[in-house]
């Protein structure tokens, strides 16, 4: 699940503390596990935020094998802009939206070979963080992966995040939906995402 970063700390207010409630809520017998990692990439190793989730993942399934369902909210850091004094953030090659659509179809297929729905999430908007995030380019890949993620039938089911979230008449994250970064979702914009889930899909 997305890890909760852009949280105020100590609250529980992250995206899988309010599933979890509306779970509770409904009189479901189903708990939620957070494994999301911040600075996470799909396609690449890091010095700092470790494996790439195409490593990681398939471990991660194998450490909860009683999980039912699997939340995939990730790519949004391979499209980062690199610097050379940021040795978290290695100069690397563009990513396109072919590579990133890629990786994620290897992500359903292991997440079905362990018995699991997966359910897509596309990534909100990058561009107009406190950092240089992205660029025109790489914010042009969100768009491509998000409508494959909304359109291709891969997943069982998406949470569309960007569409919830977003503000139609900015293209960027709602302000009272994100957090002071400008990137992550605010407290309100994780209990929006864990209220626009169907349960029923789960």
């Amino acid at each position: 699940m997305i890890d909760g970063v852009g949280t105020t700390p100590g609250t529980d207010n992250r995206f899988s503390d309010k599933l979890a409630e509306r779970l509770l809520a409904a009189r479901r017998p189903q708990g939620a596990v957070n494994a999301g990692l911040a600075g996470d990439s799909l396609l690449r190793d890091s010095p700092c935020y470790g494996e790439k989730a195409l490593t990681r993942f398939e471990k991660t399934l194998r450490e909860h094998p009683d999980l039912r369902t699997v939340f995939i909210h990730i790519g949004a850091n391979d499209l980062a802009t690199t610097g050379p004094d940021n040795p978290c953030m290695q100069p690397h090659p563009p990513v396109t939206a072919r590579r990133l659509i890629d990786a994620h179809r290897t992500l359903i297929r292991q997440a079905h070979a362990h018995g699991l729905k997966a359910v897509g999430m596309t990534i909100l908007p990058v561009r107009g963080a406190v950092f240089p995030f992205t660029d025109a380019a790489g914010d042009k890949v969100r768009q491509e992966l998000n409508t494959w993620i909304r359109t291709s039938g891969a997943y069982d089911t998406v949470l569309d995040a960007a569409q919830i979230l977003t503000d139609p008449t900015t293209g960027r994250t709602a302000p009272g939906y994100v957090s002071e970064d400008g990137l992550h979702p605010s407290d309100a914009g994780y209990a929006a995402l864990a209220s626009a889930v169907n349960l029923n899909d789960l």
